[in-house]
């Protein structure tokens, strides 16, 4: 079984991975519109068609790297190069083993960094602009951090010693838990707090689109919860009706519902956080 798909993933069809990006939005799409957690009150199309024109650019600097990330998984298969490769494992150990340090690596680390370093954050901050997060919302990332978060996975895969098929793998479920962490649907908070312990969920991951601190600065995790946990970032709130989407720095509707100017934004003066939250101090597990 699990030979079967990471020999799948090992040549992926780019219609099953075009699939699995435009068939996840469409299904939240309509679970949206079925069981919405906020009722917002926005042009949904114009909202969607400003996230996917920087998915545009994710698609197009993806394509362009794509023969990077390609050759270092192969060479690092071919030599038994990385952690994966320091003792001898069963298959299914090293696919848990990738996706999750993977998952550290690509998602996680460079998600956490881009929150430290002010010159990175001003381009990570478009992401977070989102006042009105929806399953579009996952795909808005500046075209600048969408190289910062490709490099991270190739030094990633370099390291860990992942082959292609892993990768691909990996890259499958990034998406769709992009699509269902971003997603306004309301699940069931006791389903959602339980599977919170394995995986991002999507009320988790609401917190980490609070407007201000300390919360903007909580669940940076992309698939798998434990790296929150582990490292002391994970946080909760007592109702999704805490939450207020945005980012205190970028506020105006002007700002940050303008293509242009969001593509301006890291190359603008930077702003501090404009204070902290103090009414939603974290509840740490």
């Amino acid at each position: 079984m699990i030979e079967s798909i990471v020999h799948f993933f090992d040549d992926v069809p780019t219609t099953f991975r075009a699939g699995v990006l435009i068939g996840g939005i469409f299904i939240f799409w309509v679970m949206e519109g079925v069981i919405p957690l906020f009722q917002f009150r926005y042009n949904k199309y114009r909202h969607a068609g400003i996230n996917l024109l920087f998915t545009s650019f994710t698609a197009i600097i993806g394509f362009g790297l794509a023969g990077v990330l390609y050759a270092t998984s192969t060479w690092v298969a071919a030599n038994e190069f990385g952690l994966l490769y320091i003792t001898e494992l069963p298959l299914w150990i090293k696919v848990i083993l990738g996706v999750m340090l993977l998952d550290f690596v690509g998602a996680w680390l460079i998600h956490w960094i881009q929150h430290k370093v002010k010159w990175m954050w001003k381009f990570h901050l478009i992401h977070h602009s989102d006042t009105t997060v929806d399953v579009t919302t996952g795909l808005r990332h500046h075209p600048g951090e969408t190289i910062f978060r490709i490099f991270f996975t190739i030094l990633g895969v370099f390291l860990i010693g992942i082959p292609i098929g892993i990768v691909m793998l990996y890259q499958s479920l990034s998406v769709l838990f992009a699509h269902l962490t971003h997603a306004n649907i309301n699940m069931p908070r006791k389903v959602d707090r339980a599977l919170s312990y394995v995986f991002i969920t999507p009320n988790m991951h609401k917190v980490h689109h609070h407007y201000a601190q300390p919360l903007t600065d909580t669940n940076y995790g992309n698939i798998f919860a434990i790296w929150d946990r582990l490292f002391g970032t994970y946080a909760e709130v007592n109702s999704p009706n805490d939450i207020t989407y945005g980012i205190d720095t970028h506020m105006d509707p002007e700002e940050n519902e303008n293509f242009v100017n969001l593509l301006k934004i890291p190359f603008q003066k930077y702003r501090p956080p404009t204070g902290k939250d103090e009414n939603h101090n974290r509840k740490n597990e």
